[in-house]
């Protein structure tokens, strides 16, 4: 399973797993019954989850809503650690993840936007270096996994800080791959795809992050908490929801 995984993570474009890989997995999951996992975000349990990732990860994608570790872990972070699902608030969600599109939308109805410059699944299509929407327009902002496709992470920083609105704030992750060094290293000369991925760890990555990631949030304006959460959760809570063990969240948020 792990090579098939990896196999159609190197081969299919992005767009088209978007749109038909959750189908696959339906069948899939009917071999992971059993109750060792669980997904908080679907609420489902299997025995295991499905492998996942280029170089595939073992126990990492949940077979019924597609959530990753990254997605259960920013699920309970904002149950527990934000008012996002307790209140109607002006959502923008830049490449949106399909395991939170509904469920968000159940929440927050026309007032939850997604957008993206390619995916199949966003209602608008923009670039993040120069977005469509007015100054102060959303409470909150997702963007998960996109800075380090991007030919300008610092703009897009700052076109996120300036759609929101004052004591607005935003989630803005990034991967990270050890041994992480102390500033991030990018070239846009490097152009070749296996030149990227052997440097920056995947073919349509064009920077390697590092240490200094907080510090090119707070660059663009934002205030940063960098949130050690879960590590905050039990053992039994990690290994229910295989998170990841070494995952920050970065909450950015907009004083002015």
């Amino acid at each position: 399973m792990k090579q098939l995984i990896s196999f159609f993570l190197k081969k299919v474009p992005r767009k088209y797993l978007q749109l038909f890989s959750h189908f696959a997995l339906k069948i899939v999951a009917v071999f992971y019954r059993g109750n060792k996992v669980e997904c908080p975000v679907c609420e489902h349990h299997f025995s295991k989850f499905v492998p996942y990732g280029r170089v595939a990860r073992a126990n990492a994608l949940c077979p019924n809503c597609l959530a990753l570790e990254r997605h259960r872990l920013m699920w309970l972070y904002l149950k527990e650690k934000t008012d996002f699902f307790q209140s109607d608030k002006d959502i923008l969600h830049i490449a949106p993840e399909i395991c939170f599109i509904k469920r968000f939308e159940a929440i927050h109805g026309d007032r939850y936007i997604t957008a993206d410059l390619e995916s199949p699944l966003a209602k608008v299509k923009m670039d993040i270096h120069h977005m469509p929407f007015e100054d102060a327009s959303f409470d909150v902002t997702f963007c998960n996994h996109v800075m380090e496709h991007v030919a300008d992470d610092i703009q897009s920083m700052k076109e996120i800080h300036r759609v929101l609105r004052p004591g607005g704030w935003a989630i803005i992750q990034i991967p990270f791959f050890p041994p992480v060094a102390e500033t991030t290293y990018e070239d846009d000369s490097i152009t070749n795809p296996k030149e990227r991925e052997k440097i920056f760890g995947q073919d349509d990555h064009v920077r390697l992050y590092g240490k200094d990631y907080p510090e090119r949030l707070r660059t663009a304006g934002f205030e940063v908490v960098e949130d050690d959460f879960v590590q905050t959760l039990s053992p039994e809570q990690q290994n229910r929801y295989a998170l990841p063990k070494d995952e920050v969240i970065y909450l950015c948020r907009k004083n002015n």
